[in-house]
């Protein structure tokens, strides 16, 4: 603790100094020095040394490398460290050559998907998308089994579809900033974190998303008209999937798909977004839970090398 305390003001400047020199955010490193100071520091040795020169890239590929070194005391730290590599646009070739193993890249929504559509809640679906609502929303689109990425390795990214102008007025709701950029992005708005965000904003306290559910069960007019917005702004996004996509079954993930009222006012609530005709496929809760996304990882590096 002490270590820390003295440390932090110094690491924090530092940081911040890289920030504004290289305009790359460092928030990964201060999450691994608040893990552990003394990874951060081994760490910070290989980065540092890079970073001197001025060239970026090679500072994250000795990152890489040394996340791939099964270091004492790194705990997390490995994976932090690939993670801002990835972020940095280093190509997986170069990864590949570097850790001198194979390397396969997809996010923790995408490897969720996977999961589940491989012995999970969708398990023999011709195609399947699962949709996390968490923090954020996110998600992934499995045909056959198999994830498909897209061109950017984004493809699942539907928390940035933007909502249009009509809801937001139907509901007298702001246009919200996203951080990544945009503005309106469907995220803000039906995630855990966009739940809440809505409660407060039709003036509910500051609460989580199973206090809003059990004050909505126990008739609280405010909880109950926050989750039929929230309903309504989920349907509708969903619904935009199927006109592009056409799942043969959606999974939800992350913590709202605890909420029962999901699975049997969803399907509904989706058609009234959609033209006459148009069926609505069967809307599943996960079956793996939270230990999806790391069994997807493992079914994604196994079809790497079985294709």
């Amino acid at each position: 603790m002490f270590e820390k305390r003295l440390l932090r003001p110094i690491v924090h400047w530092r940081l911040a100094r890289f920030e504004r020199r290289y305009r790359y955010d460092m928030s990964y490193a201060r999450e691994l020095f608040e893990l552990s100071p003394r990874a951060f520091l081994q760490f910070s040795k290989l980065f540092g040394l890079a970073a001197f020169a001025q060239d970026l890239p090679p500072a994250l590929l000795y990152a890489a490398k040394f996340a791939a070194t099964r270091h004492e005391d790194c705990g997390p730290c490995s994976q932090l460290m690939l993670d801002m590599a990835l972020q940095a646009g280093v190509p997986r070739p170069a990864l590949q050559a570097l850790l001198q193993r194979p390397v396969r890249i997809g996010n923790d929504c995408q490897c969720f998907a996977l999961s589940e559509a491989l012995g999970g809640a969708a398990d023999g679906f011709p195609s399947m998308f699962g949709a996390i609502l968490g923090t954020g929303a996110g998600g992934g689109f499995c045909v056959n089994g198999r994830l498909l990425a897209g061109y950017n390795g984004m493809a699942g990214e539907w928390g940035h579809l933007s909502l249009p102008a009509s809801l937001l007025a139907r509901h007298r709701l702001p246009l919200w900033d996203c951080p990544c950029g945009l503005q309106g992005c469907l995220e803000r708005y039906v995630s855990g974190s966009g739940l809440e965000a809505l409660y407060r904003h039709l003036g509910g306290a500051a609460l989580d998303t199973a206090q809003i559910a059990q004050r909505a069960a126990a008739g609280e007019g405010g909880a109950r008209l926050c989750l039929d917005i929230h309903l309504d702004l989920l349907a509708h996004g969903l619904a935009q999937l199927m006109l592009a996509l056409d799942p043969h079954a959606f999974v939800l993930g992350g913590g709202l798909s605890k909420l029962a009222h999901l699975y049997t006012e969803l399907p509904a609530a989706m058609a009234r977004h959609l033209f006459k005709g148009v069926r609505v496929p069967p809307i599943l809760p996960p079956h793996f839970g939270d230990a999806g996304g790391a069994r997807g990882a493992a079914l994604l590096a196994l079809q790497s090398q079985h294709r």
